[in-house]
């Protein structure tokens, strides 16, 4: 948060995409100087999170390690524009992406012909689909991968396999109000009490309502998202078309995560690349991936060898 001469620097950016203001971090390394040409890697960051949760986190220790890095509140979120609040459409969040790499590509000091990609969590789904066809990534990683389509089309763990058409039903109710001119409807309510988070059947919604709530609460990060959404999220998945990714691929989560399955299951789809590895953090849960010191350091370690051979 703060610019001291000699350690990483931190650059608040605002670039339009599709007309609306997108703010971002910038974060360039020790010595930085414009006039060289320094490898990049777009950071994009978790569903409901913001630039400067785990995504910042992650920004500031890859610049750390020379890279210069970009992480933007995702459209319709955080500190970025858009109304309704709080959209959320696989098309807006992979655009994100494409958006954050159209502006560091121009940043100056970095080569453009070095750009990698990090999604982290939901970022990491959409990060799978943005490589797809953005071949200026040439590289690609993710840690603790969420599949957002997967999830909010068959619940969590596949969970909820027999409401999906009930679910869809009331998607498409929502959009009818809001067409309407009604009220917005949202999903995800995030105002539970600790009796009712005990209770929830999984770990990483359990600390994640610990990290996003207490620890590393910030007043632009919410769960809550349209309901109108889930016409677009339910109608999408993150392994669709994966084998158009021939770019080096790493795909990083813990050994106890209960969203492992989501990432052991694109890794093996991803079958357009044979420069892939899938590294388990062994004992660290979905969050914990996200802020434990030593996970992080797991994680930076294979992510800086990783973008250091293929960057």
């Amino acid at each position: 948060t703060q610019n001291e001469p000699g350690k990483v620097n931190i650059h608040p950016v605002t670039y339009k995409l599709h007309g609306l203001d997108i703010v971002a971090n910038v974060y360039t390394p020790s010595g930085f100087d414009p006039k060289k040409g320094y490898p990049a890697v777009v950071i994009a960051h978790p569903n409901g999170g913001v630039k400067e949760q785990v995504a910042g986190l992650y920004a500031q220790r890859l610049a750390e390690a020379g890279y210069v890095t970009i992480t933007a509140d995702a459209a319709y979120q955080g500190g970025s524009a858009g109304q309704p609040r709080n959209v959320d459409k696989p098309e807006h969040r992979i655009e994100d992406i494409h958006g954050m790499a159209d502006f560091i590509a121009r940043y100056a000091g970095v080569d453009q012909d070095r750009l990698g990609v990090l999604g982290i969590c939901g970022g990491g789904g959409y990060t799978l689909a943005a490589a797809q066809s953005d071949k200026r990534f040439k590289s690609v990683a993710t840690l603790s991968m969420f599949n957002s389509g997967r999830v909010r089309r068959n619940g969590f763990a596949d969970s909820q396999l027999n409401t999906v058409q009930e679910r869809l039903q009331q998607a498409s109710a929502a959009r009818a109000q809001e067409a309407a001119g009604g009220e917005i409807r949202y999903s995800g309510d995030a105002n539970l009490s600790d009796e009712q988070i005990a209770r929830l059947p999984f770990e990483m919604y359990r600390q994640g309502y610990e990290y996003y709530w207490k620890t590393h609460a910030h007043p632009g990060s919410t769960f809550k998202y349209t309901t109108s959404s889930l016409l677009d999220l339910m109608r999408f998945d993150a392994t669709d078309q994966i084998e158009l990714i021939d770019r080096p691929l790493l795909m990083i989560a813990g050994t106890r995560a209960d969203s492992l399955y989501m990432t052991e299951d694109a890794f093996v789809r991803a079958s357009g690349t044979r420069d892939k590895e899938l590294f388990r953090i062994d004992g660290a849960t979905h969050i914990e991936t996200y802020w434990v010191p030593k996970y992080v350091d797991a994680a930076i370690g294979k992510l800086t060898s990783f973008f250091g051979r293929t960057l």
